[in-house]
């Protein structure tokens, strides 16, 4: 696009930009079109921040989301929240919004793959979960 031209692939705008094209592809349920956004902005934010930036690992939960909720593919899912969860929590704490909204997502997911164990340890570490997750009750 125009922006891509003027700033470049790599710009941070015209990542964030992506990374909103996917943002809108997931609400549209256009789920593949979504993970061709966010891969790219990944790859960028990779390349411009680190695969620890808060931001690259943001990206990295979008894409984990497309996986949860649109293609139901909770084990890839799974690991890739567990990857932006383990970089929130070195780079920001656990107590972070980033963490705890990273968390609440595993768990989430743990729960409706049936995954009582992993979900039970998430708990564990992040209380407020069961507190904030009306969902969770059903699976304690």
């Amino acid at each position: 696009g125009a922006l891509a031209e003027v700033l470049g692939e790599d710009h941070k705008s015209t990542l964030m930009t992506v990374n909103n094209l996917g943002l809108l592809y997931n609400n549209l349920e256009d789920y593949e079109k979504a993970l061709e956004c966010y891969e790219r902005a990944l790859k960028g934010s990779e390349k411009n921040l680190g695969k620890t930036h808060p931001q690259t690992l943001g990206i990295v939960m979008n894409i984990a989301v497309v996986y949860h909720v649109g293609l139901t593919d909770y084990g890839k899912a799974e690991e890739l929240y567990d990857r932006a969860l383990e970089g929130y929590e070195a780079q920001l704490g656990k107590d972070h919004e980033n963490s705890k909204t990273c968390a609440e997502n595993l768990a989430k997911c743990l729960a409706i793959a049936g995954e009582k164990l992993k979900f039970r340890k998430i708990i564990d570490e992040y209380p407020h979960i069961l507190k904030e997750a009306q969902e969770a009750k059903n699976y304690i």
